[in-house]
């Protein structure tokens, strides 16, 4: 191991709900919760203002509401995620090469590979000036930890939680984790821990003590030397500045179980054509399809079929996709399909059975059509589909300007108006259908420069005419759904958290 805390750990503070506080000047300071809004949606991310009661990540989002009723419950808007993820990434780079992201929000950086740390002086000057640039940047706050590795830099910036730096000094590692859970350790989980507490371990001290022959006799040869270096602070894994994706998948969960047949085959195809455009965003090929499919009694099945060659084709992933189906009875009911590609490559070899199949197909349609003397099929136009509106999304209005979702239903959606760089904005109800409303891009986070216009000038209509104070609201912003607009004043005390279905905030 390193003699210098060289290697920099950040961790965003509540990511994708501080993204949303910042965007959206009503909800701040004030409880926050991002993930799926349906009857099976599960926590993303809940702000620390929602942890106070209880809310947490991978919670299901029907428990989150019984915690905490008053919250904002908004969907995840992966592309500002994204974004920022881009502008702290950067950053990063800036101090070294070797970045190693770990998620959209959290990643190592080897600082002396960078040469911008070499001790502990100049490494804590380097965390410190990283938080105050992504607060400039991103108008958000980061947790750094600083340690000689990889494991106990990710524990400091566990530590340094919210919106702080802990550096821990080479030499003293083992008296830092000592006292620890050793749910702390990487890998140790609910049933390990379990196993390890029934054998009378539970600290990371004790793991050191029992020594390593002992563990390898409690959880098995590899992970008991893994588990005896890690209690004694040894881990000199590098920073890898890109690691390999080894699958593409995508899977979805839904609020009823299907059981339809027919309709559950329409999903996986959708499925596959979803992962073929990642797999070919990634610039990716694979081998091997994989299919998942979890029942209505939570059991999971998962199939896979290996093709001759990798191939991002979405004819052949979709066909091999169907037939995994085939071999999988969904008698009473699916409530999660996913399709994945493992054996990634970059190349293809095309399936030219597959394309020469679809080709003759077409082919003999076309011949069967000319001597039949069918006629042109005319296609009937349907009525359009009522327009989804998720809450917490990005609309602009024509009059109004830039606003975001609130909630929505019984053919209404209601609007906040404002924007990351106004105060709090007036809500508003609309009609579904109003041709008025549209979908819209997300706001940076920080105000753009003046003069550089585009965003900046929607956000300025925004700003500029929907700022108002909580004795200026409407009734509409009164909870459960979206109702019709009004311009008469609330008969009750109105809440401060001012949202329409889903977007409750606590006061």
């Amino acid at each position: 191991m390193r003699t210098a805390p060289t290697i920099l750990h950040l961790d965003m503070d509540a990511f994708f709900a501080s993204a949303e506080q910042a965007a959206k000047p009503s909800l701040r300071g004030k409880a926050v919760v991002v993930g799926g809004l349906g009857v099976r949606g599960v926590v993303a991310t809940a702000s620390y203002e929602a942890r106070v009661f209880g809310v947490h990540s991978a919670m299901p989002m029907a428990q989150a509401r019984r915690l905490a009723p008053n919250a904002a419950y908004l969907v995840p808007r992966f592309q500002l995620y994204r974004d920022v993820s881009e502008q702290v990434m950067g950053l990063l780079r800036e101090l070294s090469p070797l970045v190693e992201p770990l998620s959209l929000d959290e990643a190592f950086v080897d600082l002396e590979a960078g040469g911008t740390a070499w001790d502990e002086t100049s490494a804590r000057l380097v965390g410190a000036k990283l938080r105050a640039d992504i607060r400039a940047v991103t108008g958000l706050t980061g947790s750094v930890g600083l340690a000689a590795s990889k494991m106990i830099a990710k524990i400091a910036s566990e530590q340094a939680k919210p919106d702080g730096l802990v550096l821990i000094e080479p030499g003293t590692e083992r008296a830092l984790l000592g006292p620890m859970s050793v749910r702390t350790l990487p890998g140790v989980g609910p049933a390990t821990g379990d196993h390890l507490r029934r054998a009378g371990i539970t600290t990371v001290e004790e793991i050191a003590e029992a020594g390593e022959d002992e563990l390898v006799r409690l959880v098995g040869k590899a992970h008991g030397h893994a588990l005896y270096a890690m209690a004694l602070a040894h881990d000199d894994r590098p920073v890898v500045a890109e690691r390999e994706a080894k699958s593409v998948s995508v899977e979805d969960t839904y609020e009823v179980d299907i059981h339809d047949r027919v309709r559950v085959a329409t999903e996986v195809q959708r499925l596959a054509d979803r992962c073929v455009v990642r797999l070919r965003k990634a610039g990716r090929s694979g081998r091997t399809v994989v299919l998942k499919v979890r029942r209505y009694d939570f059991s999971t099945l998962t199939r896979s079929e290996t093709l001759r060659g990798p191939t991002d084709d979405p004819s052949v992933v979709s066909e091999a996709a169907a037939r995994l189906l085939d071999s999988v009875d969904t008698t009473g009911g699916v409530r999660l399909l996913g399709v994945g590609v493992t054996g990634l490559a970059d190349y293809t070899q095309e399936d030219l059975f597959a394309q020469a199949q679809a080709a003759a197909g077409e082919l003999l349609a076309q011949e069967q059509a000319e001597e039949e003397g069918v006629p042109e099929t005319v296609t009937e136009t349907e009525a359009p589909a009522e327009r989804r509106w998720p809450s917490g999304h990005d609309v602009r209005h024509a009059e109004y300007g830039h606003g975001w979702v609130q909630g929505s239903g019984l053919g209404r959606v209601t609007v906040r108006f404002e924007t990351p760089y106004s105060g709090p904005g007036r809500v508003r109800t609309f009609r579904t259908d109003d041709p008025a409303l549209e979908p819209a891009d997300p706001l940076p986070l920080v105000a753009p420069v003046p003069g550089a216009g585009g965003a900046a000038e929607d956000a300025g209509t925004a700003s500029g005419t929907a700022a108002v104070t909580d004795a200026e609201e409407s009734a509409e912003e009164r909870g459960g759904q979206a109702g019709p607009a009004s311009s008469e004043p609330a008969s009750r005390p109105k809440s401060r958290s001012g949202g329409a279905g889903d977007a409750r905030s606590s006061p």
